[in-house]
């Protein structure tokens, strides 16, 4: 499975503060629950095509956005619009427009995508639940995924966007995982690196050195709204370490789970253990 695997789901656009998002939108019913997908760093809404049937077919109605200036979606020019403040702030207006007819959203972040959601429920999203994928109580602690971003941040603002897109490159030819991918999948990620906005990598790139650990104010806006939550990650998460994201959950009282078989993006490296918890869960917040 692929971000480039076959999906009944449709391409349909979301006005949001800066501009139309691309999205993609699984229909269901009128009345189905609506799952809202959130992606992360250098990621987009196809990271989430392996889900989108299974989750309709659960019920839910997913909807799997682009942030600002990822592949496909305009941005704006001030990095400071991409930390997850201002991304949280705009996912929670996009929630409120999707809850207007009172149909339950829940709402799911991807590793930085888990930081805008965690900003989108402290902006008093209206939300039926939280899901946080992959992500942490803070910024991305030292490790190789925090090197590759201190090197990439210092080749951007030293030779600009296409030496950066050159290193990308190189550095995938030799990472022998990389390889394994089939070449429409490899010219799919080049292609999408390319058309990410240099603003969104700068902001995005700060975000992940700097994010505080809220999830005390998290916990609490939790608890005053009963708002459910679920913190999930791959059996071998090399972002954000499994210990740091089961304590994460510990702290939050929100249940925790491990998808075997995945590493930092479970979405495309075991969709199937992922759809099943996130439908299993999702179910049970709405029918206790």
């Amino acid at each position: 499975m692929s971000q480039v695997s076959p999906h009944s789901a449709v391409r349909i656009t979301l006005p949001s503060r800066y501009g139309p998002l691309d999205a993609l939108r699984r229909e269901v019913s009128a009345d189905a629950p609506i799952a809202l997908l959130v992606p992360g760093y250098t990621a987009s809404k196809e990271d989430f095509v392996d889900l989108l049937d299974p989750i309709a077919a659960g019920g839910f109605e997913p909807i799997a956005i682009n942030l600002p200036g990822q592949y496909e979606t305009e941005g704006p020019a001030d990095p400071a619009l991409y930390l997850p403040p201002s991304l949280g702030a705009m996912v929670a207006e996009i929630a409120g427009k999707l809850a207007a007819d009172g149909r339950p959203v829940l709402l799911l972040g991807h590793s930085y995508g888990g930081l805008v959601a965690r900003a989108a429920t402290l902006a008093d999203a209206p939300i039926r639940g939280l899901t946080l994928l992959s992500t942490g109580p803070h910024e991305l602690p030292d490790g190789p995924r925090r090197q590759m971003l201190t090197m990439a941040e210092q080749v951007l603002a030293s030779h600009g966007m296409p030496a950066l897109v050159k290193l990308r490159e190189l550095l995938d030819e030799q990472n022998e995982l990389w390889q394994r991918n089939p070449a429409n999948l490899k010219a799919f990620f080049h292609a999408r690196f390319r058309q990410t906005n240099e603003a969104n990598l700068v902001g995005m790139a700060q975000g992940l050195r700097e994010e505080p650990d809220l999830v005390d104010a998290l916990a609490r806006k939790l608890e005053s709204t009963a708002i459910p939550c679920l913190v999930a990650c791959g059996a071998n998460d090399d972002a954000w370490p499994v210990p740091t994201q089961r304590d994460m959950a510990k702290r939050l009282d929100a249940d925790f789970a491990v998808i075997p078989n995945a590493v930092h993006s479970p979405t495309t490296e075991n969709p199937t253990a992922l759809a099943a918890l996130l439908v299993a869960t999702w179910r049970s917040w709405l029918n206790p």
